[in-house]
């Protein structure tokens, strides 16, 4: 039995789940709105929520896409007793989720998020190219026009923001110096690519995709400010072996057998610049017919 992890209306999960039903592969989907408790039943541990019961031990494999799997707290009138007693719920949902992670699987719940700062320094280890980077409060000592800024977070939205009800942030360049100072930013070199590669990796295996996003002002500097009158072209690439095999490596340190890459190719030099363990790669898959949710499917 497979094991999917999700949120609800998610379309990627939606895909491959028409795949695992192609396939006749049997499966349970759990969302985010689910609350289990750990039972026991027959020396074997189950887990319950109002949509949902199974033995750990019947699934064979194991898919987190978003949220997690969230458990019911039981809480007690005693202050001593409750206290011991949060400690053992604490440690038995430990089990579940470690024993769930131990099965065959496409990425985990404890390492969906990877912290961006470490990936780029463990990227540089693993000998890849990574365009400079640094931390700043203020811009004293910012490059105007050869600097971009991003987000730390993985979360590039910000929901409900003045008056939009989801705000973008993307990658800009730093064109003129700040007066005040400000929380501590992200800052990196900016470099001028002939164009962007995004590969989606499963398990040592690349799908990677050119995105030629160079030749627009709108998308020049992050091809997520789509151009849907005149989209960006996107053809199948090839990664060099030796880069390949250098991504490969970092996955493994960093523990993940699933995500999104991003490249930039300028001159011989492949940058790499971050990885997104839960990333978008329906729109790509689907434009160069990797048929990536499938190779995830049959995976399982």
């Amino acid at each position: 039995m497979i094991l999917i992890i999700s949120r609800k209306q998610e379309t990627t999960t939606n895909e491959v789940i028409k795949w695992l039903l192609a396939l006749v592969k049997k499966f349970i989907r759990v969302d985010e709105d689910e609350e289990f408790e750990i039972r026991a039943k027959e020396k074997r541990i189950y887990i319950e929520s109002h949509r949902n019961c199974f033995y750990i031990d019947d699934i064979s494999s194991v898919w987190y896409r978003r949220g997690g799997i969230r458990f019911k707290k039981i809480q007690y009138d005693n202050p001593a007793v409750d206290v011991h007693m949060q400690e053992h719920q604490h440690w038995l949902q430990d089990y579940v989720i470690k024993k769930l992670e131990s099965k065959k699987h496409v990425n985990k719940q404890s390492t969906s998020a990877v912290n961006k700062l470490m990936v780029l320094e463990q990227a540089k280890k693993v000998g890849l190219d990574v365009p400079e980077f640094y931390l700043a409060e203020d811009t004293a000592e910012v490059v105007l026009d050869k600097t971009i800024t991003k987000p730390l977070t993985g979360n590039i939205t910000i929901n409900n923001y003045q008056d939009y009800a989801e705000s973008i942030m993307y990658t800009n360049i730093v064109e003129h110096k700040e007066k005040d100072s400000f929380f501590i930013t992200f800052f990196q070199e900016k470099i001028e690519k002939d164009f962007e590669i995004r590969s989606f990796y499963l398990n040592g295996d690349f799908y990677s995709t050119a995105i030629m996003s160079q030749n627009d002002e709108q998308t020049k500097t992050d091809f997520r400010k789509y151009n849907l009158q005149k989209p960006n072209r996107n053809v199948r690439y090839r990664l060099p072996a030796k880069i390949e095999k250098k991504t490969h490596q970092l996955m493994l340190l960093l523990d993940v057998n699933c995500g999104s890459i991003d490249f930039i190719k300028s001159g011989d030099k492949f940058y790499f610049l971050e990885v997104n363990t839960v990333g978008q790669f329906l729109g790509v898959s689907a434009m160069c017919n990797y048929t990536a949710e499938k190779a995830i499917a049959e995976y399982l």
